[in-house]
C-alpha cells in the first residue's frame, strides 16, 4: 500500500534531574556540595533512508516517546544521556508541524536528518549554585521537559520526469512499456490511485526516474477528486510529459483537455507550467487518431507551442515511443531545478510557538491559577525538595513579574495560587 501523508505523535525525553548530595569522605573537613547533573533526554529524529519509497512504517505506530535522561548522583556523577529515536523516511518527505501547518523541515537527499522533537536538558546539581554566601547549597534543577508535539509527514515523489493528464490518456500503459514498473491497468478511469515510479534506461547509457501520476479532472487544484493528492507530487519533477489521447470515441477535445490540465497545474503553483514540458497525443493507433492529430497539432502551433515539443505515439505499436524518451532526456538535460511551492526551513529548524511568560485565571473556588510557558517550565524545573530550592523558585517568579500579575487579577495576602498541582499562599 503507498501512503504518502500522516500524521504523528513525538514527545521527546525529558531531561534527568540535578542531585542535592555533599562529599562525606573521611578526613575531607567541611566536604563541600558533590550533586551531578542529570542526562540529555533522548530526541526524535528524522533521516532519509534512500530503500525506502512510502511511509508505510508509520501506519500503524504513530506514537514515538524517547526515554528521559539518567538522574545525577552524588561524587558529581552526571547521569546517563539518553538514546535519540530514529525514525526512517523516504527521500522527498516534507515535515509540517500538526497544529500550525508550518513547514519546519524538508528531507530531499539521502542523509539528511531533522530533529522534530527536542530533547530537554538534564537539571544541575547543586555544585553549580556554589556562593560566597551559600557555601552548601540545597539547589538542584529538575530536567527540562522533552519536547511533545504532532507532526503531518507529507511525501512528494522526487521523480525526473511527470506523467499529467487526465484519466486513462495512457499514462500508466507508457510507463510499462518504457520501464519495469508494472502499475495497473484497466480500461476504467482512475485505474492509478497512487504514483508509480520506474527508471528509464536508455541505449546511450543516460538513465531517469519517470513517474506515473495519478489523473486530474476539472477542480483538482482545488481538492476535487484525488485533487491534491496528485499535484503534491508533480511540484517535484523537474520535466512534464502532458498526455491528451486522440481516441474519436472518448467524447471530449483534445484542446479542451490540454488546457484544463494546465489550469489546474497553473493554480495550484504557477511555477509548473515553467518546466520544460512535452505535449504528447497518445493512442495513435486507433482509427480516426491521426486526423485528431492533425487539427489538434495545429491549434497548438497557432498557439504558440513549438513544433518540437509535440510528439504523436502509440503504446501499443511502440511508435514514436523511443524518439520521445531520446528527447525527454535531452529536456532533462538542461532543465534547471525548481524550488517547490512550499519553502522550507533549515533542517535543524525548531518550530516554537509564540510564548506567553505569565497567564493569571482564577477558577470557581477563588483560587488563582498561574499559567504560561516560562511559569510552567521553571515549576516543572524546580527542586522543591529543600528550602533552598523553594526560596530560589520564588525568586525566579517574581523576576518574572507574577507578583505584579497576581495583584492586577485582584490577589490579596492569603489567597491560594496554584501552578499544576503545587498550590501556595500568596503574600504580600
Amino acid at each position: 500500500m503507498f501512503v504518502d501523508q500522516v500524521t504523528v505523535e513525538v514527545e521527546a525525553g525529558k531531561g534527568g534531574d540535578g542531585m542535592v548530595a555533599f562529599r562525606h569522605e573521611k578526613f575531607v573537613p567541611f566536604g563541600g556540595p558533590a550533586g551531578g547533573d542529570g542526562g540529555h533526554g533522548g530526541s526524535i529524529v528524522l533521516y532519509v533512508d534512500p530503500g525506502l519509497r512510502t511511509l508505510m512504517d508509520f501506519r500503524y505506530q504513530r506514537h514515538f516517546h524517547a526515554k528521559a535522561g539518567g538522574n545525577g548522583q552524588g561524587k558529581q556523577m552526571y547521569g546517563r544521556k539518553a538514546e535519540d529515536i530514529r525514525l526512517a523516511v523516504p527521500a522527498g518527505t516534507a515535515v509540517y508541524d500538526a497544529d500550525t501547518h508550518t513547514q519546519i523541515g524538508d528531507l530531499t537527499h539521502n542523509g539528511q536528518e531533522l530533529v522534530v522533537a527536542k530533547g530537554g536538558r538534564g537539571g544541575r546539581g547543586n555544585v553549580h549554585f556554589v556562593s560566597p554566601k551559600n557555601t552548601a547549597p540545597e539547589i538542584a534543577e529538575n530536567g527540562e521537559p522533552g519536547q511533545h508535539r504532532y507532526v503531518t509527514l507529507e511525501l512528494k515523489v522526487l521523480a525526473d520526469v511527470g506523467l499529467v493528464g487526465f484519466p486513462s490518456v495512457g499514462k500508466s500503459t507508457l510507463l510499462s512499456v518504457v520501464t519495469s514498473a508494472k502499475p495497473k491497468i484497466a480500461a476504467y478511469q482512475f485505474t492509478t490511485l497512487t504514483p508509480n515510479l520506474g527508471m528509464v534506461q536508455l541505449d546511450d547509457g543516460s538513465d531517469f526516474v519517470m513517474a506515473d501520476l495519478p489523473g486530474l479532472i476539472e477542480g483538482a487544484s482545488t481538492g476535487v477528486g484525488l485533487g491534491f493528492q496528485f499535484l503534491r507530487h508533480v511540484e517535484r519533477t523537474r520535466v512534464i510529459l502532458h498526455l491528451v489521447e486522440m481516441d474519436p470515441e472518448n467524447g471530449r477535445e483534445p484542446l479542451d483537455d490540454y488546457h484544463q490540465i494546465r489550469q489546474e497545474l497553473e493554480t495550484y503553483d504557477d511555477t509548473i507550467l515553467a518546466r520544460p514540458q512535452l505535449v504528447v497525443a497518445t493512442k495513435m493507433d486507433l482509427p480516426g487518431a491521426s486526423e485528431r492529430f492533425a487539427a489538434f497539432k495545429q491549434a497548438l502551433l497557432d498557439e504558440g507551442v513549438q513544433a518540437k515539443d509535440i510528439y504523436a505515439i502509440s503504446s501499443i505499436t511502440h511508435d514514436g515511443v523511443k524518439p520521445l524518451m531520446q528527447d525527454t532526456a535531452k529536456a532533462l538535460a538542461s532543465a534547471p531545478v525548481f524550488t517547490p511551492k512550499a519553502t522550507a526551513e533549515q533542517a535543524d529548524y525548531i518550530y516554537k510557538p509564540e510564548e506567553q511568560a505569565v497567564t493569571v485565571t482564577r477558577d470557581a473556588d477563588g483560587t488563582f491559577i498561574l499559567g504560561g510557558t516560562k511559569v510552567e517550565r521553571l515549576f516543572k524545573m524546580a527542586n522543591l525538595d529543600h528550602d533552598d530550592g523553594a526560596l530560589r523558585f520564588a525568586r525566579q517568579l517574581r523576576s518574572l513579574g507574577v507578583d505584579d500579575a497576581l495583584r492586577e487579577a485582584g490577589a490579596q495576602t492569603g489567597d491560594l495560587v496554584a501552578i499544576d498541582d503545587f498550590t501556595f499562599e500568596f503574600v504580600e
